[in-house]
């Protein structure tokens, strides 16, 4: 095993399936890209807790721990020879190129279109595990410390069991999209910590709490419903977090500074809602890339979708304080605004935080081989 050092992500896609019972070395070695930061980290010798709300979060997250190894049921089994998703949620549905494909092969465009998210999905959460692991050193409060390293656990869980996933059950993986990276980078490599706070708190752990949602609904598969809703328990914690921790911070900030916030936030909504286009899928197949891309904005089941990822975030930005008047007539440009007087993730239901991980009322897989209730 060895380390492979690149200057970018890989591009090519990965046949998981090709690689059974043939592994060597070439195939184990690690591909990593280098990436430099100026954080500047902090000590807090202050050990009293002073924000209940946010202990009471970390408390949650050690009674909610689950185990991807043996607290998700692998053996569940879904076959390649039906459709990942529900049909009706598929935007190509009576596009040209789409309705030229064979049943064989809009059944392989369907599985690909399902790794490409779920590898978003993975590359995303790698990108939430760094930057958890950064806010543990320049949180500047001992709440939020705690929470923090709470997360990276969390995050280091979404890896492992979407990457399981990926290679077991689908057999392929795609590349991280190209303005998912470029968002990872300016929130990893800023040397301010709030805006770590921000760029993923708010806006990218925001966002895919909507997507994991609408991946619970349209899924057929019973394993990844049972996965993203593990997942969806943690997330909801990490963005109460963010939201509480920055509403009171924002506050103290200068008028220019809250401004810098602000459109910081407005450019990585427009950065994360590029990321929905899976432009190498359509590249994979021999499409029009841009035609289909257009496609994909103006399909009406895109744009509810679009729109309903906003649902949390912008709400969420109004709470903290970054829905400045500078802002509001690019989001409402956006199609967005409309969802600025829902209810905002600073109002925790702890009933809804501390229910079973399944809400069903199934048991873990090994809380049953145990015994336990």
């Amino acid at each position: 095993m060895g380390l492979n050092i690149v200057d970018q992500p890989p591009k090519d896609i990965v046949e998981c399936d090709d690689l059974d019972g043939r592994l060597t070395k070439e195939h184990v070695d690690d591909v990593i890209e280098i990436f430099n930061t100026p954080l500047t980290g902090a000590y807090n010798w202050d050990y009293n807790s002073a924000d209940g709300r946010i202990r009471k979060l970390y408390e949650l997250g050690k009674e909610l721990n689950w185990n991807a190894g043996i607290d998700v049921d692998w053996s569940i089994e879904f076959p390649k020879t039906e459709f990942p998703t529900d049909e009706m949620f598929n935007p190509f549905v009576g596009y040209a190129p789409y309705e030229a494909l064979s049943e064989e092969e809009k059944l392989r465009f369907s599985w690909h279109n399902q790794s490409w998210t779920l590898s978003q999905f993975l590359h995303g959460e790698q990108g939430a595990l760094l930057v958890s692991s950064q806010l543990v050193s320049c949180a500047p409060t001992y709440d939020a410390k705690l929470y923090a390293a709470s997360q990276t656990f969390d995050e280091a869980r979404h890896v492992e069991v979407f990457a399981k996933y990926l290679n077991d059950k689908v057999g392929i993986r795609y590349p991280i999209n190209d303005n998912l990276k470029l968002l990872l980078d300016k929130i990893l490599t800023d040397s301010r910590w709030d805006l770590k706070f921000i760029g993923m708190q708010i806006i990218i752990e925001g966002l895919a709490l909507a997507a994991f949602n609408t991946m619970k609904m349209v899924s057929k598969d019973a394993l990844l419903r049972d996965i993203v809703q593990l997942v969806i328990r943690d997330e909801a914690r990490h963005v109460t977090f963010g939201v509480n921790y920055l509403e009171d911070f924002v506050k103290s900030l200068s008028d220019k500074e809250r401004e810098e916030r602000a459109q910081f936030a407005y450019e990585a909504c427009c950065v994360m809602r590029e990321r929905l286009v899976a432009t190498d899928v359509f590249e994979h197949f021999g499409w029009d890339v841009e035609a289909a891309r257009k496609r994909v904005l103006e399909a009406e089941v895109m744009v509810h979708f679009r729109k309903c990822l906003f649902t949390r975030v912008i709400p969420n930005l109004k709470r903290i304080g970054l829905l400045t008047d500078n802002v509001r007539g690019k989001y409402e440009e956006l199609g967005v605004l409309e969802f600025e007087d829902m209810t905002s993730d600073a109002t925790i239901d702890w009933d809804d935080l501390s229910k079973p991980l399944y809400d069903d009322g199934r048991d873990l897989p090994s809380l049953k081989a145990s015994g336990q209730n």
